[in-house]
């Protein structure tokens, strides 16, 4: 492995990027409409609410370490990488035996930092995978990926479940999707959607829906969508999913049984070292 460390004129070196262990099958499927599928998660220190928390521990792990493990546990994902523009979070990463890279600092989304990686890789599929989600499942991220394998035309997936609860559907840190017929993405909100105006037709309005934030895109689509210009609703709403709504480009939404708990606030990392720990006695 190529020390990321070693710089040629200021510029990190790139490292090769590996099948995850345990895998035999060939990176090229023939079978599918895409070639090579890399899980790219964006890490960075400086989190708004919650400095630091990439590396904070979970049950004697660093919460980057937890979700690298379990993308490298997904059927369909054929190398997993960490970007990263912290050395606390690279050193992290390399210790544990992970693939990272270097990249510039002043990336505003997680989007645009797998952007900068995704030009130097040999790939039809990124995954964008949240360094936040330590308690992802690896079937949701094969399920993300599934609808590539039947549809050459398709350029953008993500994953959505039901939400169960009037308290989910009210709380903006939740954030909701609405889909149309086809099980497209029509909008992404923190707000309460869709409104139901008619209390006595409510048993027939659409169920709502949680987003979970995990993408799949081509690789050349998503080096054009990082091109682009924020959006006006991108801004108001701060979710960059829907710079591609503004443009006019589909998002497949694939509705899954799994859930996940994005850790925004130390409470968060609480309620996660809480159900991992008990998943590690059961």
């Amino acid at each position: 492995m190529i020390n990321p460390w070693d710089h040629l004129a200021g510029k990190p070196v790139l490292l090769f990027v590996v099948r995850p262990a345990g895998c035999s099958e060939s990176i090229r499927d023939r079978s599918q409409n895409h070639k090579h599928t890399v899980a790219v998660i964006p890490a960075r220190y400086w989190s708004t609410r919650f400095p630091g928390k990439a590396l904070a521990d979970i049950a004697g792990r660093p919460m980057i370490e937890h979700v690298y493990r379990r993308a490298s546990a997904a059927r369909h994902v054929d190398a997993v990488l960490v970007a990263t523009d912290d050395r606390r979070i690279a050193d992290a990463v390399m210790k544990f035996g992970g693939n990272v890279r270097m990249t510039r600092a002043t990336h505003a989304t997680g989007t645009d930092r797998i952007a900068e990686v995704a030009e130097t890789l040999d790939c039809d599929l990124v995954v964008n995978l949240q360094g936040d989600e330590p308690l992802i499942e690896p079937a949701a991220i094969d399920e993300a990926i599934e609808p590539f394998r039947d549809d050459a035309t398709l350029a953008m997936t993500s994953l959505c479940r039901r939400l169960r609860t009037a308290d989910d559907v009210r709380d903006p840190h939740i954030v909701k999707v609405v889909t149309d017929l086809r099980g497209f993405a029509l909008y992404f909100s923190r707000a309460p959607v869709p409104y139901v105006r008619d209390a006595a037709g409510s048993n027939n309005a659409p169920v709502p829906l949680k987003h979970i934030g995990l993408y799949v895109q081509r690789r050349e689509f998503l080096l054009k969508i990082a091109s682009l210009e924020p959006t006006p609703l991108e801004r108001a709403e701060a979710l960059e999913q829907l710079r591609t709504l503004e443009h006019g480009f589909p998002i497949r939404m694939v509705e899954t049984t799994y859930d996940s708990i994005g850790v925004d606030t130390p409470e968060d990392l609480e309620r996660v070292r809480r159900l991992l720990t008990a998943d590690a006695r059961a």
